[in-house]
């Protein structure tokens, strides 16, 4: 029901509701209103009679906004909902031809930076939750902001440092290390030069032939040969190779920060043929320090590590965080053989010992 006038005159109910006498009513005539069907019946009478002597223009323009609102409605109720980014879709660039940052990786779903897996922020989160949940929550402030905002930190990235997978917030950056970051490791690793490129050439031996000797992967490139023989692959001893590096393998096991049960470990020996490429591309995480014992190392071979070079030396350490930008190479002359580098994975000089415990749980291979 709606309030209407008692005796509303006919020149009331003629009046043009565009009017200013009818668009400023006053007191008095609102409280003469009372509740009647003759009164309602005439309100709509006015109301259309409004309408009709109002400007054309005004009511074209009305309906043009209505259409437009109309069809707004219409095309937004028909557009998909958009997913929102997630650790899984920055990893994805080229994977689907297995390549990323020029660089042809392996697709095999045991790879933590080639396979993804829908919901890796949630999966990780929920794995720091179980660790809380039978150790403590004490220390793991960092890691805990660093899974929740896993997408803003790999998307805001400086180009020249992009971890692929995980990256751990307030950690100092810097593409090279001293020496002295992991003194007692890079010491051991020097004193045991001898005892490792011993193994090493008694695998090569095997090159004789054409095929791929067993243990040896051979990696992608844009020219050369590129071939890897592990020891740990992502947290995960390879029997087989260890038996064949005795010596190498139980020097591992005297190394204080070696990164050994979690998928960003690895060991290996990896070696380079003259004319050989690495293309530019990003390590999975800054959680850690590479380390590259040099068993040989000819003229004319680099590693440029966010954008600064650096040359191997035999029986030297060299130390760099491969979450930078890095590529290696070999424009050494055949003659010369290949550049040989045992490569071993530490832990970041930063990352607490809690935090340690914490990521290799997280992180454990298989989970």
């Amino acid at each position: 029901m709606v309030w209407v006038p008692l005796s509303p005159t006919s020149s009331d109910r003629r009046a043009p509701l565009c009017s200013p006498s009818t668009t400023t009513m006053s007191l008095e005539w609102l409280m003469d209103w009372s509740w009647s069907l003759d009164g309602l019946r005439d309100f709509i009478a006015t109301g259309i009679q409004s309408f009709r002597d109002c400007d054309a223009t005004a009511l074209v323009a009305v309906a043009c906004l209505l259409v437009l609102f109309v069809w707004y409605c219409y095309h937004v109720g028909r557009e998909q909902p958009r997913a929102y980014a997630t650790v899984n879709a920055l990893m994805q660039s080229a994977e689907a031809n297995g390549v990323q940052n020029g660089f042809v990786y392996c697709q095999s779903p045991e790879c933590v930076r080639c396979s993804h897996h829908d919901g890796l922020n949630q999966k990780l989160y929920h794995n720091l939750q179980e660790y809380a949940k039978r150790y403590s929550w004490s220390g793991m402030g960092r890691i805990h902001k660093g899974i929740r905002e896993q997408g803003r930190y790999l998307n805001s990235r400086p180009s020249i440092q992009k971890p692929e997978v995980f990256f751990l917030p307030d950690l100092p950056t810097t593409p090279y290390f001293s020496r002295d970051t992991q003194k007692h490791d890079v010491e051991l690793l020097e004193r045991n030069f001898q005892t490792i490129l011993c193994e090493f050439e008694t695998l090569y031996k095997a090159f004789s032939n054409c095929s791929l000797p067993q243990g040896w992967k051979m990696n992608s490139t844009p020219s050369g040969e590129w071939f890897t023989f592990y020891l740990v692959n992502q947290g995960m001893c390879v029997p087989r190779n260890c038996r064949r590096c005795p010596r190498t393998y139980r020097l591992l096991g005297s190394l204080r920060t070696c990164i050994g049960n979690n998928v960003f470990g690895n060991a290996c020996i990896s070696v380079l043929s003259p004319g050989t490429v690495i293309a530019e591309h990003y390590g999975p995480t800054n959680i850690r320090i590479r380390c590259h014992l040099g068993l040989k190392t000819p003229s004319n071979c680099e590693l440029v590590v966010g954008g600064e070079p650096q040359c191997w030396a035999e029986g030297r350490c060299l130390l760099f965080d491969d979450s930078f930008l890095h590529t290696a190479f070999h424009e050494g002359a055949p003659e010369e053989g290949p550049r040989v580098v045992f490569m071993v994975d530490l832990w970041h000089p930063n990352v607490a010992a809690a935090e340690r415990q914490a990521l290799d749980f997280i992180f454990a291979p298989g989970r």
